[in-house]
């Protein structure tokens, strides 16, 4: 197992730190770095945020676009960070790394997705945190990280959690193959209903409609969803609104709308941190002063 002591040595300190994460239990020959800020006034019983970075693999920067948020409201900020290097393309980021070399399916309890619950069983176990539950955030392709996680894994180890800017979707489909929709050995109708029920949020910028933005996906199956990132957000939203409804399940599911905001993971960042711990969205003067960054 991870050396808990090392762990929670590193989690100890104020500010903003990095140290190597081994998910022993599923991928021990393909480490991570753990980005961190610890801010000003956190204590063990303020919230810890769990961020995914981009197609960038760029946890250190969005670490660091959470650190306003949690010197204003005392969080812990822990970025799981997947190099390119040992977690290479989408298959193994972005799409949970499902099968092995032979094409063969993984059990669900080794996609890539599920190391963040056996990462924050560690957390707790340093004491750092007396959190039952951590908040989640995903951008870009983080974002597809996180509403597949959702689609495939525990929703035990989340109290809150927020998909943005999504490059594409899986489908709430158990007719469409995975990563399309839901249909993949070790997924069930179960899974399904629970995510449904889960009060997930999707989190769009308006402005994240160019149909030629860089690395937006042009797969097929992405192209069916719409031409652009926020009309598949939105396109995500229906068909989960329509599956509940077909299926006579509960639907959870939120969705807002961020004006003046287009794929920027910062200005995401800020958005999802004043919902989340001030209960609001920013005024039009701060989303303003926010947008114009693009970061994946």
């Amino acid at each position: 197992m991870n050396d808990i002591n090392a762990l929670r040595d590193v989690l100890s300190q104020s500010g903003r730190q990095c140290v190597a994460y081994v998910d022993q239990a599923g991928n021990p020959d393909r480490p991570l770095a753990l980005n961190t800020y610890r801010g000003k006034g956190y204590t063990p019983d303020r919230p810890v945020v769990l961020v995914q970075h981009g197609v960038l693999r760029n946890g250190d920067d969005y670490c660091d676009f959470w650190m306003p948020a949690a010197d204003k409201h005392g969080l812990l900020i822990i970025a799981p960070t997947f190099s390119d290097a040992d977690w290479p393309g989408l298959d193994s980021y972005n799409n949970g790394r499902v099968t092995d070399a032979e094409g063969r399916v993984r059990p669900v309890e080794d996609w890539t997705y599920a190391i963040l619950e056996r990462l924050w069983a560690d957390v707790r176990a340093t004491g750092v945190t007396q959190r039952d539950r951590a908040h989640l955030f995903g951008h870009s392709a983080g974002g597809q990280f996180v509403h597949r996680l959702m689609s495939s894994q525990s929703h035990a180890p989340f109290e809150a959690v927020v998909a943005s800017n999504s490059g594409w979707y899986t489908l709430p489909d158990r007719g469409l193959d995975f990563p399309e929709g839901l249909n993949i050995a070790g997924l069930s109708d179960a899974h399904l209903e629970r995510l449904l029920g889960y009060p997930l949020l999707l989190l769009l910028g308006e402005c994240d409609n160019d149909v030629n933005a860089p690395n937006l996906p042009a797969n097929p199956e992405a192209l069916r969803q719409g031409p652009h990132r926020f009309a598949r957000g939105h396109n995500y939203f229906a068909a989960g609104k329509a599956a509940a409804e077909r299926l006579g399940l509960p639907f959870n599911w939120q969705v807002q709308n961020v004006p003046h905001i287009g794929h920027d993971g910062r200005s995401m960042s800020a958005v999802a941190a004043s919902l989340w711990f001030e209960g609001k969205m920013p005024t039009d003067e701060e989303l303003v002063r926010l947008a114009g960054s693009q970061v994946a």
